[in-house]
């Protein structure tokens, strides 16, 4: 087939070729769903998988998440084990010994390289207080809830001592 000599013919013809797909892929699998929950699993978050270019947008796992209930409880199942593995890393990272540089007086421990580390704990440790509180958090009951209800009994004596007050100021 000869190209169009006429440059409007060549417009048109362009037209109708078929195009080539851009951008993320959009179409749920199965395959692609197990692939974000083994992930999520291993501590890795949601928008770090997303930037793959064979994973869709963040924003299209939470569209399908709220149409289909199982992925929903797969990847709630999945947040749950990354937060322990990311716990685990934490551990890891404190456990790891320091290292040394070599001074004047000899071989000391790097301050700084422990300040990292301590900061890359300290950081994971945070913000698995913040996404899992019942779990990682410190707890502070602040006020009743279902596991402590709080509970009111009037002191009696005090009560007593009120109505006495109020019966001597009357006289």
């Amino acid at each position: 087939m000869s190209e169009p000599s006429d440059p409007t013919d060549q417009i048109a013809a362009e037209q109708q070729k078929p195009r080539k797909k851009m951008g993320r892929p959009s179409k749920y699998t199965q395959e692609l769903a197990a692939e974000i929950c083994e992930r999520l699993s291993n501590g890795e978050p949601l928008r770090q998988i997303c930037r793959d270019d064979h994973m869709p947008a963040w924003q299209k796992i939470y569209e399908w998440m709220a149409r289909d209930k199982e992925l929903s409880g797969a990847i709630a199942q999945a947040r749950e084990q990354g937060a322990d593995a990311i716990a685990e890393e934490a551990l890891e990272i404190i456990d790891t010994p320091p290292e040394y540089v070599l001074t004047k007086t000899g071989e000391s421990v790097d301050s700084g390289y422990v300040t990292w580390q301590r900061n890359r704990a300290d950081l994971r440790l945070r913000l698995l207080a913040k996404w899992h509180p019942k779990k990682y958090g410190d707890r502070q009951i602040l006020a009743g809830d279902a596991e402590n209800p709080l509970t009111t009994s009037p002191d009696a004596s005090f009560v007593a001592d009120l109505i006495a007050k109020i019966e001597a100021a009357k006289r």
